[in-house]
């Protein structure tokens, strides 16, 4: 009787358990590092639920995706991971499934768009931790000194920066192909294009397809070749670094997430924002992301963890969480108070962007290892000489091997 109403291989009794818990950090140092805010919510979870520990283990999002996965192969999984991908972890039945943890009214809450992306073969495994959407951000002092509005499609996109280039702006658009997050720019623009990494028939890659080839060859043709990206090679280039420079009131135009509009309002820049426009004016999807829990089964503490992510998901801690870090929450309750907070009002394009956008192919579990390529190689699809249809071809190629390698 003990053991059946242990379930999911929780312990039963009065023995105490110790959860540990891989977190990414979202900071961008000691004063804002994510290590607080889970060391604060691991210690009010302990004062209500005595004889469950956790052990917070917070890590740069540049290591913290191959930390775990090494981990893992040691045999030494944590108990609950939050990182970006959860996918190839599922399918070797590594991972607890959403119902085998959550209560009910947890699994229930989360968006919908996102839950369905948390599942491989219809079963949730991936936990939406957080989102967020893409969204065209522009220096508005620049473009009034230019005379320019919001673009309404490419033409206005290239007509823009080069009016800005002929102001004197450093970097028109810039345009971050470099390792760092090169897949979701590149991401975008393929929305923007008409296309995607995947086909919407039947889910299969298609990174090498007309629409995704003839995008990059606008890229190139239009704003690098017309030397519209600024000083630094798109290749070489990393969001962060764009980011910054944004931030300095040097670059035009780039594709930005909610945070980058506070800590361009920190600076002092007047941002406009709209979604990047399809190449001929028509709307398109544009990017969401979400980043991912996770829970292992290798310790057999189910029952427990279960417990504590019930607790992560209430709107209080979804609600402190986003809104340190100006990203969007992931349940439909939290979604609803941060929609009527005025104090968010900053967030609200970013908000309405969500339930529409596409996200990426998160329920593949060679997901990652497609990813990864993409980061190596976009970049060069845009350099001197280079064809880009050869570039998304060998992408393309990477994609079918690991595939082919399931």
């Amino acid at each position: 009787m003990t053991m059946a109403l242990a379930g999911c291989g929780g312990t039963a009794g009065s023995a105490d358990v110790t959860l540990r818990l891989v977190a990414a950090d979202y900071g961008t140092g000691a004063a804002n590092s994510s290590e607080k805010y889970w060391s604060e919510l691991a210690e009010e979870f302990e004062s209500k639920n005595p004889g469950i520990k956790i052990d917070v283990d917070v890590r740069s999002w540049k290591t913290v995706d191959s930390d775990v996965a090494e981990m893992v192969r040691r045999n030494n999984a944590p108990d609950i991971a939050q990182i970006g991908a959860y996918a190839d972890y599922a399918k070797d039945g590594k991972l607890y499934s959403a119902d085998e943890t959550l209560s009910i009214p947890t699994q229930a809450n989360f968006l919908s768009q996102l839950s369905d992306a948390g599942k491989v073969n219809r079963i949730q495994y991936g936990l939406p931790f957080i989102a967020s959407s893409r969204l065209l951000f522009y220096n508005q002092k620049l473009f009034d000194q230019a005379g320019l509005s919001a673009p309404k499609d490419w033409d206005d996109i290239r007509s823009d920066a080069e009016a800005l280039k002929a102001t004197g702006v450093p970097t028109p658009f810039a345009l971050p192909l470099g390792s760092e997050e090169s897949q979701a720019e590149s991401m975008m623009w393929l929305l923007s294009g008409g296309g995607g990494y995947t086909d919407t028939a039947d889910g299969s890659y298609s990174i090498d397809s007309a629409e995704n080839v003839a995008t990059f060859q606008w890229l190139k043709k239009n704003l690098v070749e017309e030397k519209l990206t600024g000083p630094v090679a798109p290749a070489k280039l990393d969001r962060a670094d764009a980011f910054k420079s944004f931030t300095e009131g040097r670059v035009g135009m780039l594709n930005g997430h909610p945070t980058l509009m506070k800590d361009a309002e920190k600076a002092g820049i007047k941002v406009g924002t709209v979604p990047l426009p399809g190449s001929d004016g028509k709307p398109m999807p544009t990017m969401g992301v979400a980043d991912w829990m996770m829970a292992f089964k290798q310790n057999k503490h189910g029952v427990e963890i279960g417990k504590f992510l019930d607790f992560v998901y209430e709107d209080k801690n979804v609600l402190d969480f986003v809104g340190q870090y100006d990203l969007l929450p992931v349940t439909y309750s939290a979604d609803d108070a941060m929609s009527a907070d005025p104090k968010y009002k900053g967030l609200a394009k970013f908000l309405a962007a969500l339930p529409n956008s596409e996200l990426y192919p998160y329920g593949k579990d060679t997901w990652a290892s497609v990813s990864e390529s993409i980061k190596r190689n976009i970049g060069e699809a845009v350099e001197p000489g280079a064809s880009p249809a050869n570039v998304l071809a060998q992408i393309a190629r990477d994609a079918s091997s690991a595939e082919a390698a399931e």
